[in-house]
């Protein structure tokens, strides 16, 4: 990870940090099956990110989406849009173990191409409003070249609920 990463006001802003799946996985909360980004390989603080993911016939949904002839569903297009643009804005946040990014709309999903096993996206996020809790990002999906996916996402930073404890019902006899 690059000094960005680890301090980022100690960096210029057009700064390329690269992130792993360990220290992606230290900002987002999201975990396997539904961690959709695997590599960060460009962040400009409050302004873009770039992520990889790997598409693999592994991925749990290629079981119901479409059997014998697997397309990734585009709404996991869309929440990786979301999770990469999650990352950007949990990078500035200084207790974000304490926070959750969560979905606050959609607007003018495209879907141009199937994305298939095999294929390697590219999320590359653009942020249109940025504010301390909550983010307007463009988000555009490509396969090599080629523009596979691309919407308009809003999210906000809400406080993590401690986990709710349920109490064994009494035994009333």
């Amino acid at each position: 990870m690059t000094e960005t990463a680890l301090n980022p006001a100690s960096a210029t802003e057009a700064a390329t940090t690269v992130l792993d799946i360990v220290e992606i996985q230290k900002i987002l909360p999201h975990r396997y099956p539904f961690l959709l980004i695997d590599r960060v390989i460009e962040i400009q603080r409050k302004q873009r990110i770039v992520a990889l993911k790997n598409v693999t016939v592994n991925e749990p949904f290629f079981a119901g989406h479409f059997p014998g002839f697997p397309i990734m569903p585009g709404v996991l297009m869309v929440e990786a849009m979301a999770q990469a643009g999650g990352a950007l804005l949990l990078t500035e946040i200084p207790d974000r173990d304490h926070k959750l990014m969560v979905f606050t709309g959609i607007e003018r999903a495209r879907f141009r191409r199937p994305v298939t096993p095999g294929d390697q996206l590219k999320i590359v996020v653009d942020v249109l409003a940025w504010r301390s809790t909550a983010v307007r990002m463009q988000g555009e999906v490509f396969v090599g070249e080629k523009l596979v996916a691309e919407a308009v996402v809003t999210c906000r930073l809400v406080d993590r609920e401690p986990p709710a404890t349920t109490s064994a019902p009494e035994n009333r006899e």
